[in-house]
C-alpha cells in the first residue's frame, strides 16, 4: 500500500482568534496549556466567542465567569471527598483567574487584586488536591519576598540539576507550567517566580519593572543555595518573551548560572518596543483609539513612570554594555513567526560565549512567540539541548 503525505502550503499560525493581537496571542497561549490539563478547549473556546476585539471589560468579565463557574465546581466536588475532579476544576479555574488579568489595565478596580488571589489559591488547592510535586515559595527580596513556586523531580535520588524559569511581561511565573513539567519528568527541580513588574508581584506589592535585572536574580540565587536537593554546579536559567531580555543580564552578573536560555533573544529590548510606542505618543491623546491607551497604561503601569517618562524609562533596558561578559553557555531560541525575528538573531550573534540557536520553523508548529500553542514539540526540543548542557 502506498501512502501519500501532503506538503503543508498553509500554516496554523496564521490562524487568529482575534484582531486584536495580544488576544488573539492569549488565545493561542491558553489553547496551549489544554496539553497539560490547565484549561480545556471547550472552556477556551466558549470564552472566545463571547470576547469583543479590544475589549477590556468584556476580556475581563468573560474569562472571570469561566473561572468562577470552575472555582464553585471545585469547591463542591472538594466538600464531597471528589479530590481529582476538584484538583482538576481548581487547576483550570486558576489559569482563567490569571488570563482575565492579562488584558486589563485598570489598576483601580478592585477585580485586580481579588482575581490574584483566586488564582493564587486556586493553583495550590489543586497542588494539595493533586499530590502534584510542587509548593509555594517566597523568596526573600529587599524588604519584601517575590511569590513562586518550587517542582521537585520525582523519583530522583540526592541533588539535581536545577531549572529556573522566568516569565515575561504579560504571562505569569504559573503560566510556565508547560516548561516545569518538562523539566521534572527529565530529572530536573524546577523553581518559577514573579520579579518585579509581573504577575502577583506587580498586582499585589505594585512592584514594577527594574532595567537591572541582575539585582533581582541574585536574591533568587542566594535562595537556591539553601535548597539541599539541588546541585548548585547545574543551574540553568530560562526566560521567556520579556524575560528572555532580562536573563541574559543576570547570567552576565552572576557566575552560579551555568547555561542561560533566552525564548527568544533580544540585545536592545527597551530601544525596540521605544520605537513603536513613540508614534503612538506623538498622537494627540484626544485622537488616540482606546485600545492604544489602554496599551500606554499597560506600559506605564508595569514600568512605573508616566508617559512623558516611558521612553527614556524603556532606553535603560538595553544589554549592550554587559553581553560580552556572558561566560554560561547561552541557547538563543526563535520562531518564523515571531514579533521581531531578526532581533533574536543580532542578539545571537553578538554573543561571544559559548552559545546554539534553534530555530522553530513553519513545520515545527512551535513558531510562534515563545512558541505559543505549541508547546509540546517546542519542550521536546528545547529539553533535549538542556539534557545535553545541563
Amino acid at each position: 500500500m502506498t501512502e501519500e503525505f501532503m506538503q503543508f502550503n498553509n500554516h496554523w499560525s496564521s490562524q487568529k482568534f482575534s484582531k486584536n493581537m495580544m488576544q488573539d496571542a492569549l488565545v493561542k497561549h491558553v489553547l496551549g496549556l489544554v496539553n497539560y490539563r490547565m484549561a480545556d478547549i471547550g472552556e477556551v473556546l466558549e470564552v472566545n466567542v463571547n470576547l469583543k476585539d479590544g475589549d477590556e471589560q468584556t476580556w475581563i468579565r468573560a474569562w472571570g465567569t469561566m473561572a468562577n463557574r470552575l472555582q464553585k465546581l471545585a469547591e463542591q466536588y472538594e466538600q464531597t471527598n471528589k479530590t481529582v475532579s476538584a484538583s482538576s476544576a481548581y487547576l483550570r479555574a486558576s489559569t482563567y483567574w490569571r488570563v482575565a488579568l492579562m488584558y486589563f489595565s485598570d489598576v483601580a478596580d478592585p477585580r485586580m487584586k481579588q482575581y490574584c488571589r483566586f488564582s493564587q489559591a486556586c493553583y495550590d488547592k489543586s497542588l494539595a488536591l493533586s499530590g502534584y510535586p510542587g509548593k509555594a515559595i517566597a523568596i526573600p527580596y529587599e524588604n519584601t519576598t517575590l511569590p513562586g513556586h518550587y517542582f521537585q523531580a520525582p523519583n530522583v535520588n540526592g541533588k539535581a540539576p536545577l531549572l529556573i524559569v522566568v516569565p515575561g511581561r504579560d504571562t505569569w511565573a504559573d503560566d510556565t507550567r508547560w516548561v516545569t513539567d518538562a523539566a521534572i519528568k527529565r530529572g530536573f527541580n524546577a523553581l518559577t517566580f514573579d520579579g518585579p513588574g509581573q504577575g502577583m508581584t506587580l498586582r499585589l506589592q505594585g512592584l514594577p519593572f527594574r532595567p537591572d535585572f541582575e539585582n533581582v536574580m541574585k536574591p533568587v540565587l542566594d535562595f537556591v543555595d539553601g535548597l539541599s536537593d539541588v546541585d548548585s554546579s547545574r543551574i540553568g536559567v530560562m526566560g521567556m518573551s520579556f524575560g528572555g531580555f532580562q536573563v541574559p543580564r543576570a547570567a552576565a552578573a552572576d557566575h552560579r548560572i551555568k547555561v542561560c536560555i533566552a525564548d527568544p533573544g533580544s540585545i536592545a529590548w527597551g530601544k525596540m518596543i521605544g520605537q513603536r510606542l513613540s508614534k503612538v505618543l506623538a498622537l494627540p491623546k484626544q485622537l488616540r483609539p482606546a485600545m492604544l491607551d489602554d496599551m500606554l497604561d499597560d506600559y506605564t503601569w508595569k514600568h512605573g513612570c508616566s508617559e512623558k517618562e516611558l521612553l527614556q524609562e524603556l532606553a535603560k533596558y538595553d544589554n549592550s554594555d554587559v553581553v560580552a561578559q556572558i561566560q554560561s553557555k547561552v541557547l538563543v531560541l526563535n520562531g518564523a513567526a515571531e514579533v521581531n525575528p531578526e532581533a533574536a538573531q543580532q542578539f545571537y550573534d553578538q554573543l561571544t560565549c559559548p552559545k546554539d540557536y534553534l530555530f522553530f520553523d513553519e513545520d515545527s508548529t512551535a513558531q510562534q512567540h515563545t512558541q505559543m500553542g505549541g508547546y509540546a514539540p517546542a519542550s521536546e526540543l528545547i529539553f533535549n539541548w538542556i539534557e545535553d548542557n545541563l
